[in-house]
């Protein structure tokens, strides 16, 4: 049995016929970049995941650089972030000059720890980026009441959490931005880079659209000097395709999770843990090991794909290395880094697949 980390090819002969036909549509109308069909995907994907505005762009490290530039972080800004992230998060704020103060995670959500926020704020502090990692959500109405009782603004990174939400109450919506990535290998991926900002608030729809395409207000009308980060047609077209799945891709995951948390946390291994209120998108399957290369290794000579996110926090990153901080300032997520790996988890992996990636994985493991 060969069981993929992320199985592409199933999902895309799934929909074969319907990506040829609007890949052909998209080239027959020469609408390549942004036009109609980032205009159609943006309002299904507001449909689908709980949002008013959204506005298509060329990625999700451009969509938080795009938010950042519209609530105008600058140089001299700090932006209160977690430490167990994607590089791309204090990426974009490095971008606009500003800089990230990183904070530690909760040890069981993997989450913001939010008795660390207040500790960390300062009279420069303009921002928090709380990031939806693996598709849960984050604890958005402690910390909108944090922004709101200090004055800053708030953008969640949604990379990973597409249709994720609280109370019924979708992530990206508790802020001024919610950031998105369509990565291929997300949950809503295009077939090559593409990302989404979205908001409430007409204004910043207005100033982010601006954002992504030069500052235009016409043609050859630009009202302040912006960036290039324009969705491709043929990207939006694709994701349109993929959006009336969506639903039906998420639910398939959360069950796909609720039967690894049944054999696996029954055994003692410690896994995500989801708030009673959150819906998890669950993007990523993460479990803690203690022989962490052990059980890579015994995958893969089973042919199991697995990967690991994140094996360096972001304080250890190099070319971080100009904040100042050290092994031993995040212990929450320097443990997490050293001892989680991710399961295979896609909307067409079967239970004898499942069963089979718990039995090989649970031979070898060691808590």
């Amino acid at each position: 049995m060969i069981i993929p980390f992320v199985d592409l090819d199933a999902q895309y002969k799934s929909i074969k016929k319907e990506v040829l036909q609007t890949i052909e549509e998209v080239l027959d109308s020469k609408q390549f970049v942004m036009g109609k069909y980032e205009e159609l995907f943006s309002k299904e994907f507001s449909a689908v995941h709980g949002s008013k505005y959204s506005v298509g762009c060329s990625n999700g490290t451009s969509a938080i650089t795009v938010a950042l530039r519209s609530l105008n972080i600058k140089s001299g800004d700090e932006i209160i972030t977690p430490v167990n992230s994607f590089f791309a998060t204090p990426e974009a704020i490095y971008e606009v000059g500003a800089k990230p103060v990183f904070i530690d995670c909760d040890p069981d959500t993997y989450s913001i720890k939010i008795s660390d926020i207040e500790k960390l704020i300062t009279s420069k502090t303009k921002a928090i980026i709380p990031v939806h990692l693996y598709g849960n959500p984050s604890p958005m109405n402690e910390i909108k009441a944090l922004c709101d009782k200090y004055d800053l603004h708030l953008i969640e990174d949604c990379a990973q959490a597409h249709l994720a939400s609280i109370d019924g109450k979708a992530v990206g919506t508790f802020g001024e931005f919610g950031t998105f990535s369509f990565y291929p290998g997300k949950n809503l991926g295009a077939y090559g880079d593409a990302g989404a900002v979205i908001t409430q608030d007409e204004k910043l729809l207005r100033l982010s659209t601006m954002h992504i395409n030069h500052g235009r207000t016409e043609k050859y009308e630009h009202e302040f000097c912006a960036g290039n980060f324009r969705m491709d047609g043929i990207q939006a077209a694709i994701l349109s395709v993929k959006t009336k799945y969506i639903n039906e891709w998420t639910d398939k995951r959360i069950s796909i999770a609720k039967k690894y948390d049944e054999i696996l946390k029954s055994k003692g291994f410690k896994a995500l843990d989801v708030k009673p209120n959150s819906k998890c998108a669950y993007h990523l399957y993460p479990i803690e090991v203690s022989n962490r290369d052990e059980v890579l290794a015994h995958l893969q000579k089973n042919n199991i794909g697995s990967g690991v996110h994140y094996p360096i926090p972001l304080h250890m990153q190099p070319a971080l290395k100009e904040l100042g901080y050290k092994l031993g300032d995040f212990p929450n997520a320097e443990n997490a880094a050293t001892r989680m790996l991710s399961l295979p988890i896609y909307p067409e992996i079967t239970d004898e697949q499942i069963q089979y990636v718990c039995d090989t994985f649970l031979s070898v493991a060691k808590i």
